[in-house]
């Protein structure tokens, strides 16, 4: 990951690991896939997000970096205190 933006991006998400987080992703089809969990685990070109159980869904995902720079994916960071950080590129490059 020689990106200096996925690099950043990498390093936000490193700070709120074990967070709690809502996901908004590109589905295809015009479809909008809205889901929650808790922020796991990041990886040199991938994070990790364990969900919360629903019926029939998977336990976990993963989205690449470069998701959150071309906004495929949308994440917001949600604390106790109803306070909600959005992750987005345009942010964290100030």
């Amino acid at each position: 990951m020689a990106n200096p933006a996925l690099m950043e991006i990498k390093r936000v998400l490193d700070a709120h690991l074990g967070e709690k987080v809502m996901i908004r992703a590109n589905g295809g089809r015009k479809r909008t896939i809205e889901r929650s969990g808790v922020l796991e685990e990041t990886y040199p070109s991938v994070f990790t997000i364990r969900l919360d159980q629903e019926s029939n869904a998977p336990k976990r995902v993963s989205y690449s970096y470069a998701d959150v720079l071309t906004e495929t994916v949308e994440l917001t960071i949600c604390r106790d205190n109803d306070e909600y950080v959005r992750i987005q590129y345009k942010q964290v490059k100030q």
